[in-house]
């Protein structure tokens, strides 16, 4: 019988059993999670009064909730070895839904489910076209983008809807013990994540898809619907990030949290590297977005120029899709 090797289930037992490696691929493996430790150590000595105050720390939790769902759902398709453009899009769409929905007068629960279904018939979309249509994964989500942002700005007439109820409002706004709920609802959405990829079948097959295509195929994995399904998963989640960010602002636009994309795939190729196999996780993915979040607090605290932030992210992604690559050259 054949089998295929899970990348992120053998990881801990690779680095139980294996030989030991060498100084530079222990950097190159603790790289990112010493980044975050260093960037934390810096900022905190820069302005110790202020970062790692129980009120700062609240603050980057709830900065990064919504990008850690963006995140988990990038990781998903990235995972079977493909790569989603849309799910900034998709988050807007779905956030723009559920406020025009409610500004008609549907209650908060029913507009809420068809944004989540509106994300996840994107998903599905975009699944059909690369798994099913052979399209390239960039090409097919590229055109998405674009079609589902057009969506957005009709859905919006091109205006920034305000006045939501506030019972909807409460989902981005509220807090349970002190800590937003935003933050509460992001973790949830990562467990479940971790545990589909490390503990179930489609889990599995999603990372035999993504580590070899052809020989999860002769093993009798359904590739086509392995990625499909991912793509739609990655749909949904996404939308609920939309949903999500639309009730904390208390409006919603047709770009709303368009960085979003460009910050996920940073924390996802951030989080590859945390791994032995370089192959895309939550854990490392929550890392990435952790490094994200405490750069750009860290940086508005010192009073750095929102364009220079820029500046800083572009570099960060070009170092993870590096390190990324160096991962890959071991494997």
């Amino acid at each position: 019988m054949t089998t295929t090797r899970n990348p992120g289930l053998e990881d801990a037992a690779e680095l139980r059993s294996g030989p030991k490696s060498s100084v530079g691929q222990r950097l190159l493996s603790g790289g990112t999670v010493l980044a975050l430790v260093l960037l934390i150590i810096f900022f905190f000595a820069m302005r110790p009064d202020v970062f790692l105050t129980f009120t700062n720390v609240r603050n980057i939790l709830y900065q990064v909730a919504i990008l850690a769902i963006i995140a988990g759902a990038q990781t998903i398709v990235m995972v079977v070895g493909d790569f989603d453009l849309s799910v900034a899009a998709t988050s807007a769409l779905a956030g723009a839904v559920a406020a025009s929905l409610m500004l008609a007068g549907m209650p908060v629960a029913l507009a809420i489910l068809i944004a989540i279904i509106v994300g996840t018939l994107i998903g599905l979309a975009n699944g059909l076209l690369v798994a099913y249509l052979n399209l390239s994964a960039f090409v097919a989500t590229l055109a998405t983008l674009t079609s589902v942002t057009g969506l957005a700005f009709l859905v919006t007439n091109g205006t920034t809807l305000f006045n939501l109820p506030a019972d909807f409002n409460v989902l981005g706004q509220g807090r349970f013990l002190e800590v937003p709920l935003p933050v509460f609802i992001a973790v949830a959405i990562s467990v479940i994540l971790w545990f589909v990829l490390r503990y179930t079948t489609v889990g599995r097959r999603w990372y035999a898809t993504g580590g070899n295509a052809e020989v999860s195929r002769l093993s009798g994995v359904n590739v086509r619907m392995s990625r499909l399904t991912a793509f739609t998963v990655a749909g949904a989640v996404a939308a609920i990030g939309g949903i999500l960010l639309a009730a904390r602002l208390g409006s919603a636009s047709a770009v709303q949290g368009e960085d979003n994309l460009l910050f996920s795939v940073a924390a996802v190729f951030l989080g590859m590297t945390v791994v032995r196999s370089g192959a895309a996780n939550i854990v490392g993915t929550m890392v990435g977005v952790a490094i994200i979040g405490v750069m750009s607090n860290g940086l508005n605290i010192l009073g750095v120029n929102a364009y220079v932030q820029q500046v800083v992210t572009g570099l960060i992604i070009i170092a993870a899709v590096t390190l990324s690559s160096f991962k890959n050259r071991e494997r």
